[in-house]
């Protein structure tokens, strides 16, 4: 298992009290609320029932209501919101975005209007950079409607889609120009969406750097990915640093924040020969995400990070309530004036 890297606050004084440049940044988690049972993230019906985009955007709008309570100013969409929009099967449900578009105007309206961030991650099975041209295919098509479902709602060039490099198959040189070529042959609406994130297995912060000066992808810095592959040893607030100067000027730039889970998990196997079921405890795989964040971590990244603007996403599995007890922790620290 990893250990984190500490982040040192600084040598001189005690915490921070100069707020940040107004607005002061955001804290926001990822599609599923917990914090309030019965809201759903996207309409998950199967294609048999008819679900509908439409129907999604009534989920969405709720969960507005519930960012709008709290003061979360940062959320991140189901990347589901169209069921099967992009599948090749299924023509019938081709044109949701079209067909909702009104819908989907008022509510990007109400989305400025709160002064939401919002942000799409596509899943690890959209991969511009394989070999298999049918695979890189499908991802531009997944690419090319989240842009299109940002560009209907009308948000600014700060709701990103997030995505990383791919796999490395036998050869890492290849695979990443795979990627720029790709990239480069985008669209030019999705090519101004997309934002590029390090992973924890293949592809660290100097190989998103090394994209980033081919092509100008602005870069989304997770430091749980940094503290689990990062072979060069770079420090995680330079590594942070080096990404956020990748994004344009005027933009505020975004990054990931996760703890290492600590605890042991649960694992069922099965015995191949009798079918017998086991359950072993084994400890949590390095890069897994905790339930919350470890607020003393937090704290003293943003001491590390005075002076820089970010806002950050939370990858925690505590969801919408990670995000409330980490602003706890914030505000009794007295950096309230970090964060929304």
């Amino acid at each position: 298992m990893t250990t984190t890297t500490p982040i040192a606050a600084p040598a001189t004084g005690g915490p921070a009290t100069t707020p940040m440049p107004s607005p002061p940044d955001r804290l926001g988690f990822a599609v599923k609320v917990l914090g309030r049972p019965g809201l759903k993230a996207n309409d998950s019906r199967r294609w048999q029932s008819g679900p509908h985009l439409r129907v999604s955007l009534g989920y969405l709008d709720a969960i507005f209501d519930l960012l709008a309570e709290s003061g979360i100013r940062m959320y991140r969409i189901s990347s589901d919101i169209a069921p099967y929009v992009t599948h090749p099967d299924l023509p019938q449900f081709h044109h949701q975005l079209e067909e909702s578009s009104e819908e989907l105007a008022a509510l990007g309206v109400r989305a400025q209007a709160l002064g939401l961030r919002l942000s799409m991650h596509p899943s690890q099975y959209v991969v511009l950079n394989s070999p298999d041209e049918r695979i890189a295919a499908a991802a531009v098509r997944d690419f090319a409607f989240h842009a299109d479902f940002l560009d209907a709602l009308g948000l600014g060039p700060e709701a990103t889609v997030v995505t990383h490099v791919g796999g490395v198959y036998g050869d890492r040189e290849a695979a990443r120009a795979r990627w720029v070529e790709r990239y480069l042959a985008l669209p030019d609406h999705v090519r101004r969406r997309l934002v590029l994130e390090n992973d924890e297995i293949s592809w660290g912060v100097p190989d998103t750097l090394a994209i980033h000066a081919a092509t100008g992808v602005p870069l989304v810095f997770d430091i749980l990915h940094h503290r689990t592959l990062n072979p060069g040893g770079l420090d995680p607030i330079d590594a942070c640093r080096a990404c956020l100067a990748t994004w344009p000027a005027g933009q505020v730039p975004k990054i990931h924040y996760s703890s290492q889970r600590q605890d042991d998990r649960q694992v069922t196997r099965r015995h191949r020969a009798t079918g017998e079921r086991t359950a072993t405890m084994v400890a949590p795989k390095p890069g897994q995400h905790h339930d919350w964040i470890d607020p003393e971590d937090f704290l003293a990244f943003l001491h590390a990070t005075d002076g820089l603007r970010f806002d950050a996403m939370l990858e925690a599995k505590q969801k919408d309530l990670a995000v409330l007890r980490l602003r706890e922790a914030i505000t009794v620290a007295g950096l309230a004036g970090r964060i929304w």
